[in-house]
């Protein structure tokens, strides 16, 4: 007499036409079509809940590590031949969603499209521009992108978390001049104005600026050398750049704290390195390429923006060509009066505005 057997899922009393045999395990035909499917790749049995799938597609974890992904934005299930990637991203998309973004004018955050460099020299600098209270919206991106790009790809604009209602606009590298003479960032400033847009007057912007390595010297070792001077200065003359930055205190110490100064440029750059502070940091060394400056709260006010590149400009060019022991001794006046008044009328007009050049009375304009 043969033993009766039993649906291991579902209990139900088999028979010899409706007994499926799966892992081991017998199954009734509807347990089996129903917890059961076949990989659509390389067509092997597996749990219906071991599968990934996305209505059209269904595959085992061994083809999906292999051969499949998931689109980043939908979660559809893509082939890795048919997954598409951002320049410089490791995240794949699905054709839809990689087109609807390379199309929409305000970028997601992780957006890094290749650097087109503006401009004939070595120093360049890359911006970043928080802007806030004038939401983020696809159609002022739009209109801002419109003014900056006339003739050439200037910037692009992203996604950003730090910032309640609006979004970020970024350059690609410039040199001063280029910055200065190139690039119409008054028109740009003035359109982002009318619209409502604000990044002084805001608790969330912030004006970061990158300059590239390579400015610094033909070498990693020159590189370095000149990294630590520029390093020191900012250390050595916090208080005047914060004055020069209007950013709160607090607000440094959350976006753009110190490292701290030792005795001498190396000794500060070492110690630097060490603390492993990551980015939020005044002079972010995090980067290969570049280095950023994060001091500086954000600003609409393009004599403010072009004297805060000047700053910078200075400050690289000095620790490119001034050794150690002239950084080490280097006090906030004489730096201030190196400065060439024709070149930098900016940065020299700002600089007493903020009472850093010398001690008299400006009618310092409004930031935006």
């Amino acid at each position: 007499m043969n033993k009766e057997k039993f649906c291991n899922e579902c209990g139900i009393a088999l028979t010899e036409q409706n007994t499926m045999e799966f892992n081991g395990n017998a199954m009734c035909q509807d347990c089996y079509d129903r917890l059961t499917i076949s990989c659509d790749n390389c067509g092997e049995r597996i749990w219906a809940s071991d599968a990934e799938g996305n209505g059209n597609v269904t595959v085992c974890i061994h083809c999906y590590d292999n051969y499949y992904t998931h689109c980043e934005n939908c979660g559809i299930l893509i082939h890795c031949d048919s997954a598409f990637y951002e320049d410089n991203s490791d995240y794949p998309y699905c054709e839809h969603c990689y087109n609807a973004r390379m199309e929409a004018p305000i970028k997601p955050y992780n957006h890094k499209p290749c650097p087109v460099f503006h401009g004939s020299g070595t120093l360049y600098m890359g911006v970043e521009l928080e802007i806030d209270k004038g939401g983020e919206i696809s159609e002022n991106a739009e209109a801002i992108i419109d003014i900056a790009n006339t003739d050439n790809n200037h910037i692009y604009c992203k996604h950003d978390g730090s910032i309640d209602d609006g979004f970020e606009m970024v350059s690609h590298p410039m040199t001063l001049e280029y910055h200065t003479k190139g690039m119409n960032w008054r028109e740009v400033f003035e359109q982002a104005v009318s619209m409502g847009y604000r990044s002084h007057q805001t608790t969330t912007c912030g004006l970061h600026i990158h300059v590239n390595r390579s400015a610094f010297g033909e070498s990693i070792d020159e590189q370095e050398d000149t990294i630590s001077k520029i390093i020191y200065l900012v250390e050595n003359h916090w208080n005047e750049l914060v004055r020069f930055s209007r950013r709160t205190e607090m607000s440094l110490t959350r976006w753009a704290n110190r490292y701290g100064i030792l005795t001498t440029a190396k000794e500060t750059y070492k110690s630097a390195k060490g603390k492993h502070y990551g980015r939020y940091v005044a002079v972010n060394l995090e980067n290969d390429n570049t280095i950023e400056f994060r001091l500086f709260r954000g600003t609409l006010n393009y004599d403010t923006f072009l004297a805060t590149l000047q700053l910078i400009d200075e400050i690289c060019n000095l620790a490119i060509h001034s050794d150690d022991k002239d950084i080490e001794s280097l006090s906030w006046s004489l730096f201030v009066s190196a400065i060439d008044t024709d070149k930098k009328p900016e940065l020299i007009q700002y600089l007493k505005d903020k009472r850093l050049y010398v001690n008299e009375s400006t009618n310092e304009r409004e930031e935006m």
